[in-house]
């Protein structure tokens, strides 16, 4: 029992840091996506075209021009996409692979299913070891 609330309490306090590590980062790209929006709306809704230009405007808007309807389905700063990168940097924070560090080395079970090996006792030598996650289909 008093393992477990050992565990829990280091579990909350990771947590807890985590938070605090990653909210200035979340914030500033919050603001990013806030000031993206901000543009676009600005962009299309505050600046009206004079009729020369309007005349001129005839063959339509260039191709990378964001859609002229501004409408919560196709605005950056949601409630949604905010919680879509608060996620993504809660995962790229607790992730066990760093640029640097040195690569996992989860345990995988063998096809006979009766022996577990590591990934890294596959390697051999200096010879580099190649994963292939990929499909032939």
């Amino acid at each position: 029992m008093l393992h477990s609330l050992g565990v829990h309490t280091l579990q909350l306090l990771t947590q807890a840091a985590a938070c605090i590590l990653l909210f200035p980062r979340f914030l500033l790209t919050a603001v990013m996506l806030w000031l993206l929006d901000f543009l676009c709306i600005r962009k299309k809704m505050l600046v009206m075209p004079t009729a020369e230009e309007a005349a001129g405007a005839s063959e339509g808007p260039p191709p990378d021009d964001p859609p002229v309807c501004v409408s919560d389905s196709n605005r950056m700063f949601t409630l949604e996409s905010l919680k879509a990168v608060w996620h993504g940097q809660k995962l790229d924070f607790f992730k066990s692979a760093h640029v640097g560090s040195l690569a996992p080395n989860p345990e995988v079970i063998q096809l006979d299913g009766q022996k577990r090996l590591r990934i890294l006792d596959f390697a051999r030598g200096k010879r580099p070891l190649i994963l292939n996650f990929g499909s032939c289909t």
